[in-house]
């Protein structure tokens, strides 16, 4: 199997803003663009395959004809779903405090899947905050009684980000990006969210959008986050390149490289690699790379090298 360059998704929701197209050259098709979606098997938006033996076919019409366990690797046969969803996300507003449901709540209402994520901050203008869980340990009732009353965003636990912070956001922890951050985001394959609160905008039809208060309330954990806003591992300098374990948990392991000469990956029959390049510029074999480039290299495909000076995160599971 072949490296597969693929084409993003984008979605134009109402509160993107310009710098995938002006910070990282994509032609996405609107005049404001909030998520790029680079790695996706989700019935919302499937990449296609750029260039090679499988141009224009969508990721998931692949692993059906080559068989999850030998493109996908043995990690994510385990799944019923391909496991995971990579976004590039650029709030040029507030989005609305929302909360994502575990898999056992999800499957059981929504017949969807849960969603657990985790955010990496690649930058962040002057004074850019996040919401992240609560202040204090609250109970359910409090929790609504907030929301009904206006009192909430007092409730809530604001966050000033700076580029290369890192927020892992398990299911039930209620969140929200603030504007001006632009955020690689990583998570379960599942777009299941319930908006909380969204200061009172209209969609585009001119309504409010829906919020989902019952449901929010049913799965928040109403308490004061358990992880800090940083990468999980130390910053290890090598001849060429550093790294630095992002996350790692259960459903994804994510690392970031700064290649600054070259270096040697591999995968084997346990899992693929996904291949998000932040910055810069290289190539892989004879394969050039660049910003924004999203590559997908298959389990078992052994030793691949990566030469040039870029910035990259690799997801695995």
């Amino acid at each position: 199997m072949e490296i597969l360059k693929l084409n993003p998704v984008f979605k134009d929701y109402i509160w993107g803003g310009t710098r995938l197209r002006d910070d990282f050259g994509f032609d996405t098709g609107f005049d404001k663009t909030a998520e790029g979606w680079m790695l996706s098997c989700h019935k919302a938006g499937m990449n296609t395959v750029c260039g090679g033996k499988y141009d224009g076919r969508t990721l998931e019409e692949i692993i059906d004809e080559v068989g999850t366990k030998k493109l996908c690797g043995e990690n994510s046969a385990k799944f019923p779903y391909f496991p995971v969803l990579i976004k590039l996300i650029d709030a040029r507003d507030n989005l609305s405090v929302q909360v994502h449901p575990d898999d056992a709540y999800a499957r059981r209402v929504e017949n969807e899947f849960g969603k657990t994520e985790m955010w990496y901050v690649l930058d962040a203008t002057d004074g850019a905050e996040l919401i992240y869980g609560f202040k204090e340990k609250i109970t359910k009732d409090e929790f609504r009684k907030s929301i009904e009353n206006g009192t909430l965003l007092d409730r809530l636990n604001s966050v000033k980000v700076k580029k290369g912070d890192l927020f892992f956001i398990e299911a039930g922890t209620v969140h929200a990006i603030g504007k001006g951050v632009l955020i690689a985001e990583i998570q379960q394959n599942s777009n299941c969210t319930y908006r909380v609160y969204d200061y009172g905008r209209l969609g585009a039809d001119g309504k409010p959008r829906e919020l989902h208060i019952d449901k929010a309330v049913d799965v928040s954990v109403t308490e004061p986050p358990k992880h800090d806003a940083k990468p999980m591992g130390k910053l290890r300098t090598f001849d060429g390149y550093t790294e630095q374990l992002l996350t790692e948990c259960e459903l994804f392991t994510v690392t970031k490289y700064e290649v600054t000469k070259s270096l040697t990956l591999s995968t084997d029959s346990k899992s693929f690699n996904h291949i998000l390049v932040t910055n810069g510029y290289g190539k892989i074999g004879d394969m050039p790379f660049k910003k924004g480039d999203s590559l997908f290299v298959p389990a078992a495909f052994g030793d691949y090298r990566i030469e040039g000076k870029a910035e990259i995160i690799i997801t695995c599971i």
